[in-house]
């Protein structure tokens, strides 16, 4: 079968679609026939390496994934074969302190797939039966294997890490991306009133026709004074933070006094200094966050179908131009999620 591998760290050229073996389910493991599979900014840490990390040999870039049952292991009731799944991309023990209190995503040998093991651009692939989720029926293919990673890790950070309520403000920088985004969408259906933020007027204008409350060009105004005008210099509730260096000194001068940053992600770099001047004074709390826990998945699923809610789709690209999607995502080009699909 064909997979998207890496053999070592690097830039985009050692990225190689190549024949490898077909996997075989273990234990309470199935066999997926993949139809799609979502990009994320993670793939894109992976292939670059990360201090420390050890690459395994022909190693399967990719988290997100729809799928066909093809065969099921030893100990599985569910899925059956020839269910559509999408698949959770969060991987855990199930048996430490931290997966039997319901916080998997902090779990000791918690993983990801694509990173601690083999991922999901490939024709085939094995998940954990556990981690294999009914596709939801109002989704196409494409839909269903864009959402799940960036949908649980926006869910995580604003109703589990946030505890977001209705009426409150909420800031999300860098819209555009998967997470932006789904956390636009939640935030919306949660009724907060959202501020976002991009260099981009096409990608504001298209924030604000999915229901973004006020917009701002970052490249054309201060961001602080922004948000201190249109708050009548209260500050917003929350500050959504996927981007990191950048936009971390914004999140302390936006947020109002008792207010609460959470971030998920360092795509502008992982070194930021931070005004602790601020953070005691105003009493702020700063909340970090990884995807979600086994319960925030099924949380996320049941928003989902509940609320009909669809990722947004930027563009589908063929396995064999993994490099050419991967680039689109480097130059934060998209809006929305890009794809791959596997047939």
């Amino acid at each position: 079968m064909k997979a998207a591998v890496i053999h070592e760290y690097g830039d985009l050229d050692v990225v190689r679609v190549e024949e490898i073996e077909e996997p075989r389910p273990g234990p309470r493991q199935v066999v997926l026939k993949v139809l799609c599979a979502g990009l994320n900014h993670l793939d894109v840490w992976v292939r670059k390496g990360r201090p420390g990390a050890k690459l395994q040999a022909s190693h399967v870039l990719g988290s997100d994934a729809v799928g066909i049952v093809m065969a099921a292991g030893k100990d599985v009731q569910s899925p059956k074969a020839g269910e559509q799944v999408i698949v959770n991309p969060a991987l855990s023990c199930g048996c430490c302190e931290f997966c039997l209190r319901g916080e998997q995503s902090t779990c000791v040998s918690f993983g990801i797939m694509g990173l601690s093991r083999s991922g999901t651009f490939a024709e085939q692939v094995v998940v954990p039966a556990g981690n294999c989720h009914p596709k939801p029926a109002h989704l196409s293919e494409e839909e269903a294997g864009a959402f799940a990673l960036s949908h649980v890790t926006a869910w995580r950070m604003l109703m589990t890490r946030c505890a977001l309520r209705p009426g409150e403000t909420v800031l999300i920088h860098g819209i555009g991306g998967g997470a932006a985004l789904a956390a636009l969408q939640l935030a919306k259906r949660i009724g907060a009133e959202v501020f976002v933020a991009s260099s981009s007027d096409d990608k504001l204008a298209r924030a604000e026709e999915m229901g973004a409350d006020h917009t701002l060009n970052y490249g054309k105004e201060n961001v602080t004074e922004w948000i201190r005008r249109e708050t009548s210099g209260r500050g917003v509730d929350v500050a959504v933070d996927t981007v990191g260096a950048a936009t971390w000194p914004l999140d302390f001068a936006c947020v109002r006094k008792g207010g609460r940053v959470v971030l998920c992600g360092v795509t502008t770099g992982s070194k930021a200094e931070s005004d602790l001047r601020a953070l005691y004074w105003n009493q702020l709390t700063i909340l970090g966050s990884t995807m979600g826990s086994a319960e925030d998945f099924r949380q996320m699923l049941r928003a989902v179908n509940a609320n009909q809610l669809k990722p947004v789709l930027d563009k589908v690209y063929g396995l064999g131009q993994v490099r050419d999607a991967m680039a689109r995502m480097e130059t934060g080009r998209q809006f929305g999620k890009i794809l791959l699909r596997m047939a």
